[in-house]
C-alpha cells in the first residue's frame, strides 16, 4: 500500500545517506524508538546477523528518524 511504499523508499533513502543496508536502518530505527523495548529480528545468513549487529551501532540523528517517522503515520 502507499503507506509502506513510503516507508521503504525513507529506508532506502536513509540508508543510502549512511551507506547502510535498509534493514539495518530499520533494527536503528526500532532501537531508537522509546516505546519500543527490544526490537525482534531473526537472521537466515551470516549477512543478516552482519547487519542486525551493525544496528547497534548505528546512530540515526533526529532529523533521520523524523524523516523515517513522517513515512510511517498514518
Amino acid at each position: 500500500n502507499a503507506r509502506g511504499d513510503r516507508i521503504l523508499a525513507a529506508l532506502d533513502d536513509v540508508a543510502a545517506q549512511l551507506n547502510a543496508t535498509p534493514g539495518r536502518v530499520a533494527i536503528a530505527w526500532l532501537i531508537a524508538r522509546p516505546s519500543i523495548t527490544a526490537p525482534i529480528a531473526s537472521a537466515t545468513s551470516i549477512e543478516h546477523v552482519d547487519d542486525l549487529v551493525s544496528a547497534a551501532h548505528l546512530l540515526l540523528d533526529q532529523t533521520l528518524i523524523e524523516q523515517l517517522n513522517q513515512a510511517s503515520e498514518y
